[in-house]
């Protein structure tokens, strides 16, 4: 395995660390509308991660908004559409300064989280003016078909989407999770402005297919977890996670497989030292290096972490350490699936609590 500190010091040029003078991150397109070159995933909201106030949330998003970071990425199917409510609410007077991006397609039975999916045209109408009203607005910025339904031709989902695109609902269709074949036959019936997927130092299958088939299409590529729900960050490391955390279900943070992982990432801090960057920035900085096609979205409950990843979003990383780090975490290297094992449905009652 090499060694990521082989190289003489002279031979390596230190990390940009000069910051803009202005407040706001960087701009992207996603469909042709400018937006920040860092989103603002709001799983965390759901409590799953750790207990977030209401107070909190609502303050990491304003603090998103002043910053630049105008993609805010949901789900009708957090917290059961209570993430969708609280964004509406933390969007009162703003909305204009947001990209809004919410997934439709989940099925409940009860307050639960989703049981399966449903891509038919009908059910994707009424799921869509659901999220409208949870979020007090009258269009959706990017409207994603959370999962392509088995049951549904994928053409017939966006063709329903396309309707919706039409009467001016959503302004953009996206898809969550979908592969490079799914991808085409949707843009062969109405342009795809973003395919959302897992893309992190630690999960970077999409760069086999998906990602090619995005950039043949002019699709956006929205990477979802970039931090690798927190890992990348080093905030795991030596500690047990807490009763709830989704992570303690996930294969990467088993007892099995952390220890192969944690030491990838003690070797990628010797990298970050000789920058002077740490590991929570540099592993978000890399992603940001994939291209102006690709936008991260990692999510927080906290206006410290959001500020954070501001910083890191300034940052440009030189190419040996980009390249190092992907040498580093190759996906031979990395231990468990970045798939979590299934879990039962359970209620969602302690989400987004109002702060005490």
């Amino acid at each position: 395995m090499f060694d990521p500190l082989s190289r003489g010091r002279a031979q390596r040029p230190r990390m940009d660390t000069r910051m803009d003078t202005h407040r706001d991150v960087d701009t992207r397109a996603l469909g042709g509308t400018p937006v920040g070159a860092l989103g603002l995933g709001t799983l965390a909201f759901t409590g799953g991660y750790g207990a977030v106030g209401e107070a909190d949330a609502i303050a990491t998003v304003h603090a998103a908004l002043d910053h630049g970071v105008s993609v805010l990425d949901t789900a009708d199917f957090y917290g059961g559409g209570a993430v969708e409510e609280l964004l509406g609410r933390a969007l009162a007077g703003r909305r204009a300064e947001a990209f809004v991006a919410t997934r439709g397609g989940a099925v409940f039975s009860g307050p639960a989280r989703p049981t399966s999916f449903d891509g038919s045209p009908g059910y994707l109408r009424k799921a869509c003016d659901a999220s409208l009203a949870r979020l007090g607005t009258d269009h959706i910025d990017l409207y994603y078909l959370a999962r392509v339904d088995p049951a549904v031709p994928v053409e017939e989902s966006v063709g329903g989407l396309a309707e919706l695109v039409a009467e001016g609902k959503i302004r953009h269709i996206g898809l969550s999770e979908a592969g490079p074949d799914q991808l085409r036959r949707a843009a062969a019936v109405h342009p795809v402005a973003a395919l959302a997927t897992e893309y992190s130092l630690w999960s970077r299958d999409v760069e086999d297919t998906v990602l090619p088939a995005a950039r043949e299409l002019g699709t956006t590529l929205v990477a979802c977890s970039p931090l690798g729900r927190g890992f990348l960050t080093g905030a795991t490391a030596g500690r047990a996670l807490p009763e709830g955390d989704y992570r303690r279900n996930h294969p990467r943070f088993s007892d099995a497989n952390l220890p192969t992982n944690q030491a990838l990432l003690e070797r990628a801090g010797r990298i970050g030292d000789a920058l002077d960057v740490p590991l929570r920035q540099l592993a978000l900085a890399w992603v940001l290096s994939r291209g102006t096609d690709v936008l991260p979205i990692p999510g927080t409950r906290t206006t410290a972490h959001l500020l954070d990843n501001v910083t890191a979003a300034r940052r440009r990383l030189p190419g040996w350490a980009a390249d190092e780090l992907a040498e580093l975490f190759s996906p031979e290297a990395v231990a468990g699936s970045r798939i979590p094992a299934p879990r039962p449905a359970v209620a969602s009652a302690g989400t987004v609590k109002e702060a005490s």
